[in-house]
């Protein structure tokens, strides 16, 4: 089966503003009515896109394959890598049921695709908008070509990844189209120490490699999330769950829907509060100006006539009147009204100069 054939470009989902990815991925747990649960917590707390998983048997992983260690901690050794993926599979026929549900809901259906044949099936028969590529198949090009292959939007996760193999994977994505591309940082650990998030990581990627950059964030809480978005990421992909407490492999990691819609919050009031970086007085503090700034002012009480001196003038609020700097250039000017103390001085209180 052979990936969706290439849709022209259009506009990426990131485009417009930060794309904030709830990343149910396996905290369904293998069951229907956990995943549906997770959709709508997830539209509830103001996700634009809810993330599945999507393989086939024996797609991922052979029977020797062996579980990393977070997987060790969070299921035991008991059951196999193998068998833990069957048990938490959900098949094609249901994957196309979520992606309904997630239509109703009013967000983005997304999965992983975790072979050619999820990548076909998600991109062709379910037309899935944009493609999602999981860190463990950073070094996996002829599977990124195809996936860049369909024109879709890609997403492109860089966990436990060098510069270079960043830059060669994106190259791989990019060499048969042109499709739009965000390169995630990523941290591939479950959960990932705040010491080792390397958030600045975004800003050399997207120096480097040119592109839009995000963040798939691994780490406790909504700081990094917060914090990617203040140096540019334009997608934030988080776990959600149900239950931080359930057994399994990424419930201890991920976010309760209380505490997903607060980060989708402060997503939303940082990007609001970053601007377009032109320094300039802004709408709400213009009115504030006259009141916080200086302007010259008499000292004393001053009769029409007086001749200014460096005496007569001193700088205090408000700022209704001549700037501070203008103050040497008053002295020596008459005054063509009378002035009393802390009074502002005016270009327009003085006679023009030489007369």
């Amino acid at each position: 089966m052979s990936a969706a054939p290439g849709k022209a470009p259009g506009n990426a989902p990131w485009d417009d503003r930060v794309f904030i990815i709830a990343e149910a991925g396996v905290n369904h747990d293998g069951h229907m009515d956990k995943a549906f649960a997770l959709i709508e917590a997830a539209a509830a707390a103001g996700a634009d896109a809810v993330k599945f998983q999507t393989w086939l048997p024996g797609e991922i992983v052979g029977r020797f394959s062996h579980k990393v260690d977070y997987l060790e901690r969070t299921t035991g050794v008991q059951e196999s890598f193998y068998d833990l993926l069957e048990r938490l599979r959900i098949g094609l026929e249901d994957t196309a049921r979520l992606k309904a549900a997630c239509e109703a809901a009013g967000v983005m259906f997304m999965s992983t695709p975790e072979g050619f044949d999820t990548l076909a099936h998600l991109t062709g028969d379910l037309d899935m908008a944009v493609v999602k590529i999981g860190s463990s198949e950073v070094n996996h090009s002829a599977f990124l070509t195809a996936a860049g292959r369909t024109g879709r939007p890609v997403i492109l996760s860089t966990g436990a990844s060098t510069l270079d193999e960043a830059r060669h994977a994106l190259a791989a994505v990019r060499a048969e189209a042109d499709p739009p591309v965000c390169v995630l940082h990523c941290v591939s650990e479950y959960p990932a120490p705040d010491a080792e998030m390397n958030l600045r990581a975004l800003t050399t990627l997207s120096g480097e490699l040119g592109v839009v950059v995000g963040l798939s964030d691994h780490s406790l809480g909504a700081e990094a999330a917060v914090a990617a978005t203040a140096l540019g990421a334009r997608v934030i992909e988080k776990h959600l769950t149900l239950d931080t407490a359930a057994p399994g492999p990424d419930h201890a990691a991920s976010m309760a829907p209380d505490d997903f819609a607060a980060l989708v919050r402060a997503v939303r009031r940082t990007e609001a509060m970053l601007g377009d970086g032109i320094k300039r007085p802004r709408p709400s503090e213009a009115a504030n100006i006259s009141g916080i700034r200086r302007s010259v002012v008499a000292l004393d009480a001053l009769p029409a006539g007086t001749v200014l001196t460096a005496a007569h003038l001193g700088c205090k609020r408000p700022g209704t009147g001549a700037p501070p700097d203008d103050l040497p250039r008053l002295i020596g000017r008459r005054l063509t009204r009378a002035l009393q103390p802390d009074e502002p001085v005016a270009w327009a209180d003085v006679e023009p100069a030489g007369t």
